[in-house]
């Protein structure tokens, strides 16, 4: 189903690129209330941990609780975390978001991390929010995140509506191929793939120190494009065969059909990795999805109002959504 949302990038803030960064670095003041986080470790079936952040504002169990499932490279500090928790605090909803692993600052303890398709991680950590909580559950993911939840829904079908009443992606690459693609050419190289790899090496080689001959070192230091990372560490080490093989299986666009729960995806036509014509059309969805497919915006950007701009509009735009689908 393809319903608008009415957003308008600011007229002082054209194309895709000045839309992203504007969101992620300097529109972090005015976020709103500056929400505190309360943590809490969860032991894994495999014998690891996730870290979860709680909004600390609402506290009744039996209100909605919203899940929020980071991006690449994403925690309860980024900008969109903090958007969307002082949206659900002024509604009296919960909030959580369970970090990946190694994304809460301490070093996971499994030769593994996190990626794209991430499915049985998402189906675990579902579960266990559902039995922590006594109301309605939904869930938003951001970017990778939002891609590993519609995989996740696509892939449950029917028995999604048991866990959750709702989910959302944002800004998110249903088509790994196509996005992975795109943020490796030209300008993207220069500004994300470089931003990303900043992190991700490191990371990648404290893993290595855990773990010796878990992959090849010097290969890993030496990519320079995210297709190269996932071709030597994270294709191998969640069982695909190289990057070829991971993107096109942990893909969530070939399952959006076999969704059954209220699942909206929102993606910015102008957004600078994912490319417009790569997101999925009304005829290769089923009627459970909502597409929403904006103009303008960015990644995960969607800045609003005069100078200087916030980010509220996207959050309160889909917890509007999500509002709508309490039973």
């Amino acid at each position: 189903m393809a319903l608008t949302w009415g957003y308008q990038a600011p007229w002082w803030l054209p194309g895709g690129h000045m839309q992203t960064i504007y969101a992620a670095k300097l529109a972090r003041s005015n976020v709103g209330l500056g929400m505190a986080w309360q943590r809490a470790r969860w032991s894994t079936p495999d014998g690891d941990f996730v870290d979860v952040d709680w909004s600390d504002r609402i506290q009744d169990a039996t209100q909605p609780l919203l899940v929020l499932f980071h991006g690449l490279e994403g925690s309860s500090g980024s900008h969109y975390a903090q958007a969307f928790a002082t949206q659900a605090s002024m509604r009296g909803w919960r909030m959580a978001l369970p970090h990946f692993r190694g994304c809460s600052g301490d070093i996971n303890l499994a030769p593994r991390a996190y990626h794209s398709g991430d499915v049985d991680e998402i189906d675990w950590m579902l579960r266990e929010f559902q039995k922590q909580h006594q109301g309605p559950l939904f869930a938003v993911g951001v970017s990778l995140g939002g891609n590993a939840l519609m995989r996740w829904a696509g892939d449950k079908g029917t028995a999604a509506k048991q866990i959750v009443q709702g989910i959302a992606s944002i800004s998110s690459p249903l088509d790994l191929t196509a996005s992975g693609q795109a943020i490796d050419r030209g300008l993207n190289r220069h500004i994300y793939t470089r931003m990303f790899l900043k992190t991700m090496k490191p990371r990648a080689m404290e893993k290595l120190a855990q773990y010796p001959g878990l992959f090849d070192g010097q290969a890993l230091m030496s990519v320079q494009t995210l297709y190269e990372f996932d071709n030597v560490f994270t294709a191998p080490l969640h069982g695909y065969e190289n990057t070829d093989d991971y993107w096109a299986r942990a893909s969530a666009k070939p399952g959006l059909n076999n969704i059954r729960v209220p699942a909206l995806a929102l993606n910015a036509c102008n957004d600078p990795f994912v490319p417009a014509w790569s997101l999925p059309n009304v005829h290769e969805v089923g009627d459970w999805v909502t597409l929403w497919q904006p103009a303008t915006g960015g990644h995960v950007g969607f800045p609003a109002g005069a100078f200087p701009a916030h980010v509220h509009a996207m959050p309160t735009a889909v917890i509007d959504w999500l509002q709508t689908h309490l039973k």
